[in-house]
């Protein structure tokens, strides 16, 4: 049994009769053109030397195409007369001004962050070292015994912590604001004790008294620029002076007002009970 296939012309006429049909296989294979010398296989470009006569291969050209009428001249269109504007013609909008936040914030503002700066420094100051005299007893001061005794005998409940709060309320609040740090919160504290104050020696006194020594304007004074401090911000010159509400005070200062206001009222109200216009 050999490999090599038949021409059918050669196939017996008994395998014919039998039903046997012969394979396309059997047919001969097509022969390629022998590489010679003469006639090498090309390798490269060069070689292939398309589109001359010497090539070895014959490549079919394809035919390009060219739409109609790309050989016509470009035509130029006239421009309509009733769509020119001048330059001078065409509205433009009047420039708005912008508002940068990086803009030097003292611009302005003349002595202003000068002043708060002389106010916080007085009323924090003043507040500092009378907390001082009440919690530690520097300066001839009662201490915080003698703070306590002192509120117990003006009818205060809860005398002992009353002592510890009010005088810690004033030295952390005199410290807070002479560096203008919680800004708000510090003068908030400060006024609900001045509040408290005034209603102790106005409780002690019969009728209105104003003048000092017997008098309630030292609290007062100092309470009324607690207030102040928190309508108008720390200033520039402070710890808080890059804030927002420290340069410009809106509705939180007002809330922080009512609610120190709130604190020294109920403070009185609730531990103490009497009185003090009478």
């Amino acid at each position: 049994m050999t490999d090599e296939r038949k021409d059918p012309s050669e196939v017996p006429e008994t395998d014919t009769a039998l039903g046997k049909v012969s394979s396309p296989y059997d047919l001969p294979t097509e022969k390629f053109p022998t590489v010679s010398a003469r006639n090498p296989l090309p390798r490269t470009d060069d070689e292939l030397e398309f589109g001359s006569a010497n090539a070895n291969s014959v490549t079919e050209q394809l035919p390009t195409y060219r739409a109609p009428g790309a050989d016509k001249q470009t035509e130029v269109l006239s421009r309509d007369p009733a769509y020119e504007i001048s330059a001078d013609q065409v509205p433009v909008a009047d420039p708005v001004p912008v508002v940068s936040d990086s803009s030097d914030l003292s611009t302005g503002r003349g002595t202003l962050d000068l002043g708060l700066l002389v106010l916080r420094l007085a009323v924090g100051g003043t507040a500092l070292v009378h907390g001082l005299q009440k919690l530690t007893g520097i300066w001839n001061g009662p201490g915080l015994g003698g703070f306590e005794t002192m509120l117990a005998d003006a009818g205060f409940e809860q005398a002992k912590l009353l002592a510890i709060l009010g005088a810690v309320g004033e030295v952390a609040g005199g410290a807070l604001l002479i560096l203008g740090l919680l800004t708000p919160v510090a003068a908030a504290s400060i006024l609900a004790v001045m509040i408290n104050a005034w209603a102790l020696r106005q409780a002690s006194a019969p009728g209105l008294e104003y003048f000092a020594p017997e008098g309630t304007e030292y609290e007062m004074l100092l309470g009324i620029c607690a207030g102040v401090i928190i309508l108008t911000g720390p200033g520039l010159l402070s710890l808080d002076g890059r804030r927002g509400w420290a340069r410009r005070p809106y509705v939180g200062s007002l809330v922080v007002l009512v609610l120190g206001i709130a604190a020294g009222v109920c403070t009185w109200i609730f531990l103490n009970g009497a009185n003090p216009l009478i």
